[in-house]
């Protein structure tokens, strides 16, 4: 899982760092001695995370274990129980707009009854202001969630995404390189696990589409950095053929990161792989962009 801290030096700066796969990052006892800083790192890791004003006061984990933190004090514990946990996610998740009550509810219970909404919903509201103060959830009819100075891994993917879109379309390949593994630690995990509603199936949707994001642009990163990272972007073109077969920039990316390495026959291999799985399952050839990369590389044997 990401976490981050804003070095003194660097104070627009978020210097990510990460722990275990099922471990909450936010853990005092884990963020330092059990993570690793990406920016210890070679240059190529100077631009790392997302662009902060300052520090924030509030952490906030969704992805693998629920984690609050609020001045290194965990917080998550504190919540009231299941129910209290994901009414707390659903107000993070859509916490820049205001919730009819009723649709809190939905997001709860399946088909709740609207006449015992308020009496079931007010007692889980009165706790989440008791743990995060009286103006932390404001509204009556419809209501937001009112934290100040938070960063939520979500949000910190989704902007991470767009920064390393960008990097990757000026052809900026160290600065692409951190977003893209910061967005890919978040969306590499689940999305509160062993829950199952349809809200929560649409953001794990939104995950799975910026994972691939992620995978793209650190495996475009790997190609343009060169040299060491050609491994990460054959690892990247690796993932992305097997989480979505029928992506050909996945077979691109993998191609040319094999001949990057010397491996032209495996990479020409690839391009193999997947004309027959697009004529067995769709009955198409390649697109004109691989066929192309494939005649250039067949043109180098």
């Amino acid at each position: 899982m990401v976490g981050g801290h804003v070095p003194p030096d660097l104070p627009d700066h978020l210097v990510i760092t990460f722990a275990a796969r099922h471990e909450p990052a936010f853990a005092s006892n884990q963020l330092h001695p059990r993570a690793s800083a990406l920016a210890a790192r070679s240059s190529v890791s100077q631009d790392v995370g997302v662009t902060l004003a300052s520090s924030p006061l509030v952490r906030i984990q969704l992805c693998g274990a629920l984690a609050v933190e609020r001045d290194g004090q965990r917080l998550d514990a504190r919540l009231p129980g299941r129910q209290g946990r994901l009414l707390f996610a659903y107000l993070v998740v859509n916490r820049h707009r205001h919730i009819p009550r009723y649709e809190l509810a939905e997001a709860l219970w399946r088909e709740p009854d609207p006449a015992t909404v308020d009496a079931r919903l007010n007692p889980l509201l009165s706790k989440l202001r008791r743990v995060f103060g009286p103006d932390a959830v404001d509204g009556r009819s419809t209501l937001r969630l009112c934290l100040r100075n938070v960063w939520v891994d979500l949000e910190a993917a989704a902007e991470a995404i767009h920064k390393a879109e960008s990097s990757v379309a000026q052809q900026s390949w160290p600065r692409a390189w951190g977003p893209a593994l910061t967005a890919l630690f978040v969306a590499e995990r689940d999305f509160l696990p062993g829950e199952d509603a349809p809200w929560i199936d649409e953001v794990r949707h939104q995950l799975t589409e910026l994972r691939l994001r992620a995978l793209e642009c650190y495996a475009a990163a790997g190609l343009g950095i060169g040299e060491t990272e050609l491994a990460a972007a054959v690892r990247a073109g690796r993932q992305l053929t097997r989480l979505a077969p029928l992506r050909e920039s996945g077979y691109r990316y993998l191609m040319q990161a094999l001949a990057a390495e010397g491996n032209l026959a495996e990479a020409l291999g690839v391009y193999g792989q997947l004309s027959e799985r697009l004529r067995d399952q769709l009955g198409v050839s390649p697109s004109p962009d691989t066929r192309q990369l494939y005649e250039r590389l067949l043109a180098a044997t």
